[in-house]
């Protein structure tokens, strides 16, 4: 989507994010060969995005157009503490029929050959019903044939008509996953009461294999139970991203082999970096931990 952020001098800046398009550039950053599956629109802004995307390194040969729909727009508000609360014109997106569109078959077939398949509850919940059915199903058939699944449960209430439909979608999702990466606020909120720990188990017992609790500024909940925190206390500038990052540190690292404490380490290095910056994808600069 777009993405309007407020300039700290007053006024507005045009950028762009989204939950999975953040990981997805982060990673392309890091060297990984990675395609990104949505749709945009036929307008000269969509055009800037593809244009933008593919200077990062992204393959665009599974984002579709669709002319008689927009690009989604959103707009952060962030308060003193860095917390970002959202404003969304989404409901004529692009991305929503993205499963309906002629050469939605393309997405399937490419899609299924992924090494790493990466998707969310916001993925999700953005879809009608047949769409849902399709990624799920797409999910099933990566995993079935050995490429690796990591689902993260990014709750957003408004896209929802109810936590009990989220819940459901959630966990049929949560069947599909080698790697889940649900953060603990998320949690709470569609399940009063959980811990990191019922979160871990809960997801477990429906077949995730490996689950990461994000627990926000204390770190993250490993499979061992242990926590694995950020290293150094941060005042930040904007949390938008800092979950996205997160994952794209984290997977990375287990794409190439590493620990799960490494890939957790590397997570957090990237999410700092982020929060120290305004938007949800800052542009990469010489502190940027890319290597």
């Amino acid at each position: 989507m777009f993405e309007l952020a407020v300039r700290p001098a007053g006024g507005w800046e045009l950028g762009h994010g989204g939950d999975t398009l953040n990981t997805a550039l982060h990673m392309a950053r890091m060297g990984l060969n990675v395609a990104f599956a949505s749709a945009l629109g036929g307008d000269a802004f969509s055009d800037g995005l593809r244009k933008a995307w593919t200077e990062e390194g992204l393959d665009l040969s599974m984002v579709l157009c669709d002319p008689s729909r927009s690009t989604g727009l959103y707009a952060i508000s962030v308060d003193e503490a860095g917390e970002r609360s959202f404003t969304y014109w989404r409901s004529n997106s692009a991305a929503r029929q993205m499963f309906a569109l002629p050469d939605s078959r393309k997405i399937i077939e490419c899609a299924v050959q992924s090494d790493l398949l990466v998707f969310s509850l916001i993925s999700l919940a953005i879809l009608p019903r047949r769409g849902r059915d399709a990624l799920i199903a797409l999910a099933h058939e990566v995993r079935e044939l050995g490429g690796m699944v990591a689902f993260d449960g990014n709750y957003r209430p408004r896209l929802w008509q109810s936590p009990t439909e989220a819940l459901s979608v959630r966990d049929a999702a949560i069947a599909t996953a080698t790697i889940g990466l649900p953060t603990l606020e998320d949690e709470i909120a569609l399940s009063s009461g959980v811990t990191a720990e019922s979160v871990a188990s809960h997801w477990l017992a429906l077949g995730c294999r490996e689950v990461i609790v994000k627990l926000g500024k204390a770190g993250c909940r490993m499979p061992d139970g242990s926590i694995v925190t950020p290293g150094i206390a941060l005042d930040p500038v904007d949390t938008s991203g800092a979950g996205d990052a997160f994952n794209a540190g984290y997977l990375a690292a287990r794409l190439r082999g590493c620990s799960g404490v490494d890939a957790a380490q590397q997570g957090h290095a990237l999410a700092g970096w982020t929060i120290m910056r305004r938007g949800a994808i800052p542009p990469r600069d010489a502190h940027a931990p890319y290597a």
